[in-house]
């Protein structure tokens, strides 16, 4: 029987170590064009963090399988906080990039407490305590960037945006705070003792060699692409198109974690038991689509809500779905360093999302990358429904073989 005594733990810390996460990251367009940065330079500012957390993530996830999970999470909670620190202080676009690199490199939190809830569920309740780091997500982007937002002000021009930072840096010495004093480890010494010793590649290389765990990677990739860009250009939009400030751009986030809170928190674990999980991810994927496609043409209020409304629960049943999915192809000795690769994977998407979605808003008009992102989508439900199908009967969880 597997010690599940610890999650409402992990999901306090993760909550307030993400209102922090969440504080900023709608921010960030803002503390670039104050220096006057370009739309590319504004999404590559997104963007730098998950090209840091792309070479670093396989890494961390394979030490949570060797020494721990608490000390990956302990050790990314402090250079979380160091990293808002010197954003904080920043006096120069430069010093903005090497503080999100910074935060980028030690960026293994995620993936330990994914791996964290893997290790005290069963396979059969994998997807309900995916949704808790889900919720989790949900809960600190709607206190994140509505606190985030009412610090910052309304006017992009005098915008504070030196409190959020300290703020968010403190935020990050709370969660530490809990993981010290009150997460237990759940990765016993036995189990970190059989680990394997593989090189970073050779994890890439070798999940992505089983047919079907490869292909939900592909995926999951799709999905956080096209999304990462729809994030990366919202504020720059909203600006444009509604003329709003740092508050407006932070309560749409907002809006959208009280969403997923309630999907995800609430619901997700009934939903995947009733419909299962390829269901849930074919739904999500098509709402995705279809909130992308809707976004450039929301020119008043109430559709912009019904926008994010849908691509709120389709996030909010795509993510937990994928995840569980993902999970349950992976051995017991192996959750960490396959969760790792999954978020490398999922970090390159978001290198590369704010990228494309950069240089198609500055070319192509402001509506370009939704559109592009939606083709995106199309192309993941579409793979989803051919993997289903290729499985026949079967459940495309499967089993650790893949």
């Amino acid at each position: 029987m597997r010690d599940i005594s610890a999650v409402p733990t992990l999901f306090l810390i993760v909550v307030v170590d993400l209102i922090g996460f969440g504080l900023v990251i709608p921010l960030l367009p803002f503390y670039a064009v104050r220096f006057s940065a370009s739309p590319q330079l504004v999404t590559a500012l997104l963007a730098v963090y998950s090209l840091m957390a792309l070479l670093s993530a396989p890494i961390w996830g394979r030490l949570s399988d060797r020494i721990g999970r608490r000390p990956v999470l302990m050790s990314s909670l402090v250079a979380g906080a160091l990293a808002y620190l010197w954003m904080s202080a920043a006096e120069a676009l430069w010093m903005l990039f090497a503080a999100r690199s910074l935060a980028g490199i030690c960026a293994g939190n995620i993936a330990a407490a994914q791996a964290y809830i893997a290790d005290v569920t069963t396979p059969e309740n994998r997807a309900k305590g995916m949704g808790v780091i889900g919720a989790a997500f949900g809960l600190g982007f709607i206190i994140g960037p509505a606190l985030g937002g009412f610090l910052a002000g309304n006017d992009s021009a005098s915008a504070d945006l030196t409190t959020p930072a300290l703020v968010a840096a403190a935020l990050s010495g709370v969660a530490l705070l809990g993981v010290v004093f009150l997460l237990p480890e759940s990765r016993p010494p036995e189990a970190r003792q059989i680990t394997p010793a593989r090189s970073r590649l050779a994890a890439i290389l070798g999940a992505l060699h089983r047919p079907v765990l490869s292909r939900l990677i592909l995926i999951f990739f799709l999905v956080i692409l096209a999304f990462s860009g729809m994030e990366s250009t919202f504020a720059l939009w909203a600006m444009r198109q509604f003329g709003w400030g740092p508050s407006q751009v932070a309560y749409v986030f907002a809006y959208v974690g009280v969403l997923s809170a309630i999907l995800q928190g609430g619901m997700i674990g009934r939903l995947s038991r009733r419909f299962g999980e390829e269901r849930l991810l074919l739904v999500g994927l098509a709402l995705i689509g279809v909130g992308l496609l809707a976004l450039p043409a929301a020119r008043w209020l109430p559709l912009l809500a019904f926008v994010f409304a849908t691509l709120a629960v389709g996030m909010g049943l795509v993510q937990p779905s994928l995840n569980s999915l993902i999970s349950r192809r992976a051995g017991r000795e192996e959750q960490g360093e396959v969760l790792g690769v999954s978020q490398s994977v999922g970090s390159l998407a978001r290198v590369l999302g704010p990228l494309a979605a950069g240089f198609l808003f500055a070319e192509f008009g402001r509506g370009a990358p939704y559109l592009w992102g939606a083709a995106l989508v199309a192309a993941a439900w579409l793979l989803t429904m051919l993997l289903w199908r290729g499985a026949g009967s079967a459940s495309l969880a499967g089993d650790a073989a893949g």
